[in-house]
């Protein structure tokens, strides 16, 4: 029989897993089909993946693009094919000349926007191609760099040549890329050792759930109690309740009239019901976000 859950479960994906195993592991496991994920973790890295059950699978491309947070250990005076320790190696040179406050202030002066080649080891496509199934090829070929952003970067531990740190970032941002170029701009090199998604699309790593506990909360009863409700998932902006010719317009996706300050609302209708994500401008509410169907 299949369930029909709707909002947001926070997973701990585990290593070995790749984004796409947890949510075939979870269509399983929550006995239904409509399930995605909101942002790929590489199958080494561990940590936060949120994933949208389904009306909620509609939230999929609106938090996708919300900033993460990450913590990272690399190791200086090494690169490797795929920028992190599971690589072959391609260079080893002698980082001894590396100063703490050196690596501080190469890595700090990423923060803010620049241009990230991405890995060769990555699913970005060009040419309708992934980059990983080039790589595996035994093909390397020049990338186009990305616009990315570094919000906030900053260190947990240095014990060189490894260090750990903690770093805020937007959408699309590899952090391999970054110990890479973090080791470019000191000249010896950089692969990163371990990455754990500590914050994404505003769940928090203690928020996290691991499979084995969905299975555990399942044979309970209990797994609905642990799903995020769409509406919880927006609980930070402010709230409309309509009704009458204003609930009709709002069922049919349509927009409306109404004197209320820019920016976007949650709009439920007068029985509870969380309908819809408005943005209002000029007096004119638009939709952005349906959750009805």
């Amino acid at each position: 029989m299949q369930n029909n859950f709707n909002g947001i479960v926070p997973i701990y994906k585990e290593v070995g897993y790749t984004s796409n195993d947890v949510v075939a592991k979870l269509r399983g496991i929550l006995h239904m089909k409509k399930i995605g994920h909101t942002g790929t973790l590489d199958p080494a890295a561990v940590g936060v993946l949120p994933v949208c059950l389904g009306r909620g699978t509609k939230l999929v491309s609106m938090l996708t693009d919300t900033d993460k947070t990450y913590r990272c250990t690399a190791v200086l005076g090494i690169t490797t094919d795929t920028e992190d320790l599971t690589g072959k190696v391609t260079s080893k040179k002698d980082c001894s000349g590396v100063t703490e406050e050196q690596l501080i202030d190469a890595a700090k002066s990423f923060i803010g926007e620049y241009s990230q080649v991405p890995p060769m080891y990555s699913a970005k496509k060009v040419d309708g191609k992934k980059l990983y199934e080039l790589a595996r090829e035994g093909k390397v070929i020049e990338r186009k760099p990305c616009d990315v952003k570094i919000l906030a970067l900053d260190f947990e531990n240095i014990s060189l040549p490894e260090f750990t740190f903690e770093v805020s970032c937007s959408k699309g941002t590899y952090i391999r890329s970054l110990c890479r170029d973090i080791g470019e701009k000191l000249g010896c090199g950089c692969a990163m050792k371990s990455l754990m998604r500590t914050k994404a699309a505003g769940f928090k790593l203690e928020e996290a759930i691991k499979l084995g506990d969905c299975e555990k909360f399942m044979a309970e009863g209990t797994m609905e109690e642990k799903i995020v409700s769409l509406e919880e998932v927006f609980a930070e902006l402010p709230k409309i309740v309509v009704s009458g010719e204003w609930e009709k317009k709002v069922r049919n996706g349509n927009s409306f009239r109404i004197k209320k300050n820019d920016g976007k609302y949650r709009v439920s209708f007068e029985d509870g019901t969380f309908a819809a994500v408005y943005e209002i401008k000029n007096g004119t509410a638009r939709i952005c976000g349906y959750f009805l169907t």
